[in-house]
């Protein structure tokens, strides 16, 4: 692997990269000698939760490859995994399946898989960034910039757990940001539901009143009418009966 000295150029970075990417194809060379089972094993060990947001992991596949190699590898791991290739472990063999089917998906995505590939750039430039100021600071400290990292395996180890990580933050963010949508579009059907609540009610309100208004009238008619009756009964005076006078 080349590496990259203080105050290299982008050149350096890019060789370095590509030189990264090549021991990468070695090893998902030989991975993708698996047998049905490790296969399985793979897809579904311990951490994979993380590890299988990484489509291109999943299909164990370089990230300068092509459709007509993706399309390939998708049939070749798909032969493997499929459940009815695995009668003895069907369960797992179909959780494994659906792992592939899933990360396949995400290559019709054109924007899935530029996010993908700058994700492997970028956990490299970081580890690139952070090495060069580790330099810096055992050169201002008087000793050799000498670092773990430039040996190749595990600068190679570094820059794939960096990797594993942004995948996995990136997951961490869409998962609370569909949170806060869900909620968002909870409050707001619960806001239309109360809305729809309150107007049926007005609703049934205004038609029970309009309902009820022609009997109010005719309460109110009569009512009057009978203050009326009363009235005239209470200023009738019947004559005064006069007594006749007889003779003695």
């Amino acid at each position: 692997m080349m590496k990259t000295t203080p105050g290299g150029g982008v050149k350096d970075s890019e060789a370095a990269f590509m030189s990264f990417m090549s021991e990468v194809k070695i090893i998902e060379r030989n991975d993708s000698e698996l047998t049905n089972r490790q296969q399985i094993d793979r897809l579904l060990r311990p951490g994979s939760k993380y590890f299988n947001l990484d489509p291109y992991e999943v299909l164990q596949l370089p990230i300068d490859c092509d459709g007509v190699v993706i399309k390939k590898k998708y049939r070749q791991l798909s032969m493997l995994l499929h459940p009815d290739k695995n009668p003895d472990d069907s369960d797992r063999a179909q959780e494994a399946f659906e792992i592939l089917n899933t990360a396949h998906k995400k290559f019709e995505d054109e924007e899935v898989k530029r996010r993908c590939v700058q994700i492997y750039k970028d956990a490299r430039e970081k580890q690139l960034f952070l090495m060069e100021e580790k330099r810096k600071q055992l050169k201002k400290e008087g000793q050799l910039p000498i670092l773990p990292e430039d040996d190749p395996e595990i600068m190679k180890q570094t820059v794939y757990k960096e990797k594993c990580k942004m995948f996995a933050d990136l997951e961490i963010r869409r998962l609370e940001l569909e949170g806060r949508d869900m909620r968002e579009r909870k409050r707001t059907r619960e806001d239309e539901l109360k809305q729809e609540d309150d107007a049926k009610v007005k609703k049934e309100v205004e038609k029970a009143w309009e309902e009820g208004r022609d009997r109010r009238v005719n309460n109110w008619r009569n009512f009057q009418a009978g203050k009326r009756s009363k009235k005239k009964l209470a200023t009738f005076k019947p004559p005064k009966h006069k007594q006749e006078k007889r003779d003695a």
